[in-house]
């Protein structure tokens, strides 16, 4: 299991997604489904992937009638083959029809979040580089994004601007330089709060190591210069790498040697995993 999501993010993304899908009610089911007609429901998934968001998944089936039957046959951060069993539902039709497309909606962004991290962590295992998410997350969603990306065995990075420091080129440009930067930050942040700084070339490096940088971000570079830069820190401070990472990229970026490695489409490019609801009885 991985840790859960706070019951606040539950039920406001759950509210949300009614509101938007179901608006002042489902015309089609309410007028096909009769009102005290049950039903049995199987979610399959029918692609091989991770799970992630069970919880909200049950939660839009209960926000719309609390006696509906959700008995999870899977763990969020499980590996599932195609076909597999992930959860029975039970319960008022209407409520289960209605909900269909809004649980679906969660289930298969999450896990398909969580089935890409996985991959990408399989492809660096063996090497010390975390495989880490961004703040390239859907707007209001992002607790539910990074808890997916946990799932399926990655890191979160900064939640958001609020928690992490992170003096990128624009921040640089404004402040004056990478020094100036620093320091003006030291000033500002509090004490136990790690000073990262985004770099493109190795005269950059050398400058936010000397500045007192504790992260260094290799920003978009090929896998010979991260090399170099690996050796110009030397170990006195911690290196990510972010900019570009592909599936097909990241082994060698992890190999120079680096800590952390950012992904923007862990969370931005996902495909949705393929996963299904269907009626097997009443």
């Amino acid at each position: 299991m991985v840790f859960g999501i706070p019951e606040t993010v539950i039920s406001e993304a759950v509210e949300r997604a009614l509101a938007e899908d179901v608006g002042s009610g489902d015309i089609t089911t309410l007028a096909t489904v009769e009102e005290k007609r049950r039903c049995k429901a199987e979610i399959v998934a029918k692609a091989e992937g991770v799970i992630a968001g069970l919880e909200l998944a049950e939660a839009i089936f209960r926000a719309l009638d609390p006696r509906v039957k959700f008995e999870a046959a899977v763990e969020d951060g499980e590996r599932v083959a195609a076909g597999t069993l992930v959860a029975r539902v039970e319960g008022a039709a209407r409520a289960i029809l209605t909900g269909e497309r809004s649980a679906l909606n969660f289930l298969q962004r999450m896990s398909g979040i969580a089935t890409l991290t996985a991959q990408y962590v399989a492809a660096v295992e063996g090497t010390k580089a975390r495989i880490c998410d961004t703040r390239k997350t859907a707007p209001g969603l992002r607790a539910l994004d990074k808890y997916a990306v946990r799932a399926g065995g990655g890191w979160n990075h900064r939640a958001g601007l609020f928690d992490g420091v992170l003096i990128k080129d624009n921040h640089i440009k404004a402040a004056g330089g990478i020094a100036e930067a620093v320091a003006r930050t030291r000033k500002a942040a509090q004490h136990l709060a790690k000073v990262e700084v985004e770099t493109t070339t190795l005269a950059e490096v050398q400058e936010a190591v000397e500045a007192g940088a504790e992260v260094v971000m290799l920003d978009n570079m090929g896998a010979a210069e991260m090399a170099r830069a690996v050796e110009l820190v030397g170990g006195r401070c911690e290196i990510e790498v972010s900019g570009g990472v592909t599936l097909e990229t990241v082994r060698a970026a992890a190999e120079c040697g680096v800590d952390y490695i950012s992904v923007g489409a862990l969370t931005h490019s996902a495909p949705a995993l393929d996963i299904s609801l269907g009626i097997v009885g009443e």
